[in-house]
């Protein structure tokens, strides 16, 4: 019972920290659009992610599998297993994320991730996957990184069966790296947003018994040691298999 209050007091805790930080995140975000994202507005927005960490309850683990050292820059690349990772990475990473066009327009939400540089693609349309890619070369050329997720969408515990080639074709196009990180949630169907509403899921994360989430690092992969983009990407899935294996074998 002590644990249970305990857990309860640092979530509400957590809510508190979340609610100030949106409070004072969504009316700056009205603020005139500029073409690069405020440093200090994208500062506050990685702080709002952790707090919604804090707020949902959620152990988030980084583990650095890396032997080398992470690069100067470089494109994040996960395996997408729930939504939570649209706030657990820029929790952890200072990265810019693709998100689809759908998430421009949540409420609240929406202006906030805006605001902080998050880019935006219509998955459906060709054309706007296409401006996507020059936006993300745009984005790398401006100096900033990236998280990108392959797989095209949550595909839940298990990987899709290929990558998409976006990522690997930004990656051989400017000859930045791409970091993997493999995402594992020890309760993984608590965490996989399906047909729930966001509160619904919201709540599952919130009650889970295993709230722990583990983000893998990983070498990253150099562009120069591929042929093409088809190469690229159908090298990085099999890693991913192989890490996928490892961690929930």
């Amino acid at each position: 019972m002590i644990r249970l209050l305990v857990k309860l007091a640092w979530m509400l805790l957590g809510w508190l920290e979340l609610i100030l930080l949106t409070a004072l995140l969504y009316p700056l975000s009205f603020l005139p659009a500029k073409p690069h994202p405020r440093p200090w507005y994208v500062h506050l927005f990685r702080l709002w992610c952790q707090a919604w960490v804090h707020a949902l309850g959620v152990d988030l683990r980084l583990h650095q599998r890396n032997r080398g050292p992470l690069p100067e820059q470089y494109i994040l690349v996960a395996n997408h297993p729930s939504a939570f990772e649209d706030i657990g990475i820029p929790a952890l990473f200072p990265v810019r994320s693709l998100a689809k066009i759908e998430v421009r327009d949540w409420w609240v939400v929406g202006r906030i991730s805006a605001a902080a540089g998050t880019l935006y693609v219509d998955r459906e349309s060709p054309e706007s996957r296409k401006a996507a890619l020059d936006l993300l070369v745009d984005t790398l050329q401006a100096g900033d990184n990236l998280a990108l997720y392959p797989e095209g969408g949550v595909k839940g515990k298990h990987l899709h069966d290929n990558f998409r080639y976006g990522a690997f074709e930004v990656s051989l196009r400017t000859g930045i790296p791409i970091l993997p990180v493999y995402l594992h949630y020890e309760a993984g169907d608590d965490f996989f947003w399906g047909p729930q509403s966001l509160i619904e899921k919201i709540l599952d994360i919130m009650s889970t018994r295993n709230n722990r989430a583990n983000y893998y690092v990983y070498d990253a992969f150099q562009p120069a040691d591929y042929a093409d983009t088809a190469e690229y990407a159908k090298a990085a899935h099999a890693r991913f298999l192989e890490w996928e294996e490892r961690h929930q074998g």
